[in-house]
């Protein structure tokens, strides 16, 4: 498995092949996105919405997409910020904003290998931890994030809709 940093090309689009990949990696995952209200229709998501979704992400400073291939196929995303977007956060540790495995291929390993090639990558930075929260709602989410060893941190809410969540960290 490789992770290739997801880049715009010119204006800043996101290349149209890729963005059609990823919105059907997107589609795959209708149940999270039930849960997590990002999308008014989970069942249809289209790709002008996750184009949007993506340009959101990457309009962090220090934010990165990371897209995890296996054997040239697209199984997963990873969505990762180099700090805190709030500046007055005390807050020294990267996150991962989020993790999408392709559902389908779900409990077959590609989460835990995605999770491990990010971890490489902050370690390989010098980082010496890494933080993320969990919707309080993702019961399975929290249970897949503990057994990589995330640690509970506090309860708070996200910064996007205020949803009840739970911070996790691993000490890289």
């Amino acid at each position: 498995m490789i992770l290739i940093p997801l880049a715009p090309v010119e204006d800043g689009a996101l290349p149209g092949p890729v963005l059609t990949e990823i919105a059907t990696l997107y589609a795959t995952n209708h149940a999270f996105f039930e849960l997590s209200g990002d999308f008014p229709d989970p069942g249809r998501i289209t790709v002008e919405q996750v184009a949007a979704a993506l340009a959101d992400e990457l309009a962090h400073d220090g934010a990165e997409v990371l897209l995890a291939r296996s054997a040239g196929r697209l199984v997963g995303l990873a969505a990762t910020l180099a700090r805190h977007p709030d500046p007055a956060a005390e807050d020294p540790d990267p996150w991962i904003g989020l993790l999408l495995i392709d559902a389908t291929t779900h409990r077959e390993g590609y989460g835990r290998a995605v999770v491990t090639l990010v971890e490489e990558r902050f370690r390989t930075a010098g980082r010496t931890g890494v933080r993320l929260a969990v919707l309080d709602a993702n019961e399975k989410g929290l249970a897949f994030w503990r057994a990589q060893g995330y640690e509970f941190l506090r309860q708070g809410a996200d910064r996007e809709a205020g949803r009840p969540c739970t911070v996790l960290r691993k000490a890289l």
